[in-house]
């Protein structure tokens, strides 16, 4: 792939996953990190964390159907496709196969937009285009199947796929490996912090020529008319950093703002270790490395973008495959069918999600009784006996000491008599 700059790669890497499945699009993330950061003159329309119902919502608006057909226009003008070779796959750098196509660093040199930047192929959205950020919420495409009388499909829904459909998708910074909006600013005034990965941009460096929001794949970086300046999610770092002494009094990270702020618990945020060529080393003991690396669960946002993001996303069960092949890439399948027919230990990682506020480094599980067991439908029609056990997660935060243990059955608590109907 094509990079205007040489790689540096941190010691650390931050990263999370967002399991859509769980998602109830309450909003509540995106209130956190607004009353917190974005409240100010210039910054009304700027949400760095936002929920966008799919397949119709987007913020701004249109913003991956957008990047995605200008991707493709630049593949038609030189005769190539977009595709991804499944037989190429390396357990390290390629799990589920490699992409033949050009990224945006490359896809530039064919496909510029008018009056656009030569380095990264990228738009700069209308300001209408930032408008109701919560636009078709709840939006989903027309049940195709017989209807009644009364308008109601006469067959119910069901997995593996839903003919309507829609699920939300949490947003934020994506701090990638290779970020397009630090290899677009002509100022140089972004950069990736070297301790954790963080990407951030220096807001006296910044002059406000906007190419990091033209860049951006994902428009995260967004511009303050107040100042001059553009901004964007900063990953809380001053928690990162264990500052926030209100609610780390012993000085250890803590989750962001949107994580620790989830109801519906669909979020895991940690710290990973990078090797010398920016891939992630092997540890078993980090929860979010188990997932992704050894449970498979979770994917990047649009990989065929180029730029590596740290943010990834256990798929919903109940959307068109084709559809989430080309916002996941081709490890759809076999995510799904991971997460529908768990493992005992990817169970147990799953309840640490949003269990706490400091940050997990590593984690250990203790087994327990069998409780429950059902059969399941794999995407491809087999079915299989899923067992359930009552085990243990324990996390531990930077210190080496116990933040949180939950177990797989949450623990029920019955109201007394006395108090039945009492708040």
């Amino acid at each position: 792939m094509d990079y205007p700059y040489e790689a540096k790669y941190p010691a650390l890497q931050f990263a999370a996953i967002f399991n859509t499945n769980r998602c109830i699009g309450c909003h509540t993330c995106s209130m956190a990190c607004k009353s917190t950061w974005t409240f100010s003159d210039g910054q009304e329309y700027m949400w760095w964390n936002n929920i966008e119902t799919k397949p119709y919502g987007g913020y701004p608006q249109f913003w991956d159907m957008k990047i995605l057909k200008l991707l493709d226009s630049a593949h038609v003008s030189q005769e190539k496709e977009m595709t991804w070779n499944t037989d190429k796959k390396d357990v390290k750098k390629a799990p589920y196969g490699q992409y033949d196509g050009m990224t945006i660093f490359e896809a530039v040199q064919h496909e510029k937009p008018e009056e656009g930047q030569s380095r990264v192929l990228g738009y700069l959205p209308q300001d209408h285009e930032w408008s109701k950020p919560n636009i078709h919420e709840d939006a989903s495409p027309i049940n195709t199947k017989e209807h009644d009388a009364m308008g109601f499909a006469k067959e119910g829904v069901k997995l593996p796929v839903h003919d309507s459909f829609f699920f939300y998708l949490q947003r934020i910074c994506n701090h990638c490996q290779y970020p397009a909006c630090l290899a677009a600013c002509p100022r140089k005034a972004i950069y990736k912090r070297p301790e954790d990965g963080v990407v951030l941009i220096d807001q006296e460096r910044c002059r406000g020529y906007r190419k990091c929001n033209e860049a951006c794949p994902y428009k995260k970086p967004m511009y303050n008319g107040k100042t001059k300046a553009s901004e964007k999610c900063i990953a809380c770092y001053p928690r990162l950093e264990g500052k926030d002494n209100i609610i780390s009094p012993e000085g250890v990270p803590v989750e962001t703002r949107c994580m620790s702020a989830c109801v519906g618990k669909i979020r895991l945020q940690g710290l990973v270790k990078l090797d010398s060529n920016g891939l992630w080393e092997k540890d078993s003991s980090n929860p979010l490395y188990a997932l992704i690396h050894e449970e498979k669960i979770a994917l990047p946002l649009y990989p065929q973008f180029g730029t590596e993001p740290n943010m990834y996303y256990i798929p919903p069960r109940w959307a068109p495959r084709n559809y989430l092949m080309q916002m996941f890439g081709p490890g759809v399948q076999q995510s799904i069918d991971n997460y529908t027919y768990p493992t005992r230990r990817t169970l147990a990682i799953l309840q640490l999600f949003r269990a706490q506020r400091e940050i997990i480094y590593k984690f250990e599980t203790k087994e327990g009784p069998k409780i429950y067991e059902r059969e399941v439908t794999l995407s491809d029609g087999t079915k299989k006996m899923l067992e359930v056990f009552d085990d243990t997660a324990i996390g531990y935060n930077k210190n080496g000491k116990e933040c949180v243990r939950v177990t797989v059955q949450e623990p029920a608590f019955e109201r007394s008599a006395k108090f039945l109907n009492s708040i």
